[in-house]
C-alpha cells in the first residue's frame, strides 16, 4: 500500500532571499494527483505568499522518475458528470494559484510530466527539465478531452504543436519540449538541482518589487489585448518609482560600473 500523494512545503534562505519548495511526494506512485494533493498545493501557496520575504517558489516531484504522473486513474474511473466538474475545477484552482502567486514559480521537472501535471507545469513561470523528462497529454486516449490550463499550451508552443499534444496523446522528450518552447532549460538529471539554483539566483538578482510587477505584467500580456497590456505597463512603470527600489538599484549599478 503506497498511500495517497502528500504535498510538502519547505523554505530555504538563499543569499538574496527566501524560496519556497512545494513537492508532490509519493514517488512509488509517480506523485500522482489526488484531490488532497491539489488542495494542498493551493494551501501551501497561500502559506508561502503570507511571508513578505518570499522571492520565488519551486514546484517539483519527489524521486527521480516523475515530476507527476498525472491524475490517479482510480479517481478518473469513479467520476460522474457532477464529480467530474468538481474534480477538474480543483486542477484549475491549483493552476490558477500558481499563476496568481505574486512571485515567480519555477517547475523543476525531474521525470514524467503527464496530463494534469503538464497543466500545472504550464501554469508556472519557468520550466527546467531533466534530459530524461517526458511530456504528454494522453486524456483523449481515456475518452476525455484535455481542458482547463491546457489552454495555455497554444500560448507556449503554438496552436499546431498544442493540437499535436492534446489530439494524438503522443509523449515527447525533453529535447523536443525545449525546441518547441514547452520548457526553458534542459540539463542532465544530476545537474537539475544546480540548474534550478542557477535560475533562482538569476531571478533573485532582480528587485523584489520589480519582479512582482513583472510577473503581474507577464500574466496580463497572456490574457489581455495589446492596448490594455501597454496601458497597464505604463502604470506599473510609474508605480515602481513610488518606492526607492529604482533609485537604490540604479545607484548601485553606477557604483559597480565605476569600480570596473
Amino acid at each position: 500500500m503506497t498511500g495517497s500523494t502528500r504535498t510538502t512545503l519547505a523554505f530555504e534562505s538563499l543569499p538574496r532571499g527566501k524560496v519556497a519548495r512545494i513537492t508532490l511526494d509519493n514517488p512509488a506512485k509517480l506523485n500522482i494527483l489526488t484531490r488532497a494533493a491539489l488542495e494542498q498545493i493551493v494551501d501551501h501557496l497561500q502559506a508561502a505568499e503570507a511571508d513578505e520575504k518570499l522571492r520565488a517558489v519551486v514546484l517539483t516531484g519527489a524521486g527521480a522518475k516523475a515530476f507527476c504522473g498525472g491524475v490517479d486513474i482510480g479517481t478518473l474511473s469513479g467520476l460522474n458528470p457532477a464529480s467530474a466538474r468538481e474534480f477538474i475545477t480543483l486542477i484549475h484552482e491549483a493552476c490558477a494559484a500558481l499563476r496568481a502567486c505574486p512571485v515567480p514559480v519555477v517547475a523543476r521537472i525531474n521525470g514524467w510530466c503527464i496530463g494534469g501535471a503538464l497543466e500545472l507545469a504550464a501554469a508556472c513561470d519557468l520550466r527546467i527539465a531533466a534530459e530524461t523528462a517526458s511530456f504528454s497529454m494522453p486524456e483523449v486516449r481515456l475518452g476525455i478531452p484535455s481542458v482547463v490550463e491546457a489552454a495555455l499550451l497554444p500560448r507556449l508552443i503554438g496552436a499546431g504543436r498544442a493540437r499535436w499534444l492534446v489530439m494524438t496523446g503522443e509523449a515527447i522528450g525533453a529535447d523536443k519540449a525545449l525546441a518547441w518552447g514547452l520548457v526553458e532549460q534542459v540539463c542532465s538529471a544530476k545537474h537539475l538541482d544546480r540548474e534550478t539554483r542557477r535560475t533562482l539566483d538569476l531571478l533573485l538578482e532582480g528587485g523584489p518589487e520589480a519582479l512582482r510587477a513583472q510577473k503581474r505584467l507577464c500574466k496580463l500580456w497572456e490574457e489581455a489585448p495589446l492596448a490594455e497590456s501597454v496601458r497597464a505597463s505604463i502604470d506599473e512603470f510609474a508605480a515602481s518609482y513610488e518606492s526607492d527600489e529604482p533609485r537604490k538599484r540604479i545607484d548601485a549599478f553606477r557604483r559597480n560600473r565605476t569600480k570596473r
